[in-house]
């Protein structure tokens, strides 16, 4: 290996760690404090309702909400993400959890997204809420597609037992998904 192309290798994995570390401060990351939390999930979503407002009508519906206001992925190789959010149950923050997530395969770049999960019924959400660290799998339906431009509510998703809605992507990543990613409470 010449030095150039170790001196590009080093380049990118020290960029790629840099983003890493900057995004890992936006989310909240080392810091402490259930209002930080609080303030953020009433800000996305207010954001949600105002780019999807159908999604109103899925909160209104749901037996509580999960709000991940800002999760951070990223990846050379291997990857992973990270953020932090709030359960809530009738408008009002019954636990605050974190969400982690590892990937591996054919990937680089980074990326940041909220997402809010909607549990649809009562057992959904008393799952979720027994569970010491609940993952994410085919079970969950996207009710907002990969580009974040239209609310699927079907019959289908309808009775779906958790919604995901994953909005509001910025960065260098393609794809936002939920799969394999670990919900796990936390104290702020």
């Amino acid at each position: 290996m010449n030095n150039s192309s170790f001196s590009r290798r080093a380049f990118a994995l020290g960029a790629l760690a840099s983003v890493g570390a900057v995004a890992a401060c936006g989310n909240g990351v080392g810091s402490r404090g259930s209002g930080q939390i609080d303030a953020r999930v009433a800000t996305t979503l207010q954001e949600m309702y105002r780019q999807f407002p159908n999604t109103r009508q899925l909160a209104q519906k749901s037996n509580g909400m999960l709000v991940m206001p800002l999760v951070t992925e990223a990846g050379l190789g291997l990857g992973g993400g990270y953020g932090r959010g709030a359960l809530l149950v009738n408008n009002v923050t019954v636990d605050y959890y974190s969400m982690t997530k590892a990937t591996g395969g054919i990937q680089i770049g980074a990326q940041q997204y909220a997402h809010v999960l909607f549990f649809m019924t009562e057992d959904a959400l008393n799952g979720f809420r027994r569970s010491p660290g609940w993952a994410a799998g085919a079970n969950v339906e996207y009710v907002i597609d990969d580009k974040g431009d239209s609310v699927n509510a079907d019959t289908t998703t309808a009775l779906s037992p958790v919604l995901a809605a994953v909005f509001g992507r910025a960065g260098l990543r393609i794809g936002a998904t939920l799969e394999g990613s670990k919900y796990s409470r936390i104290i702020p």
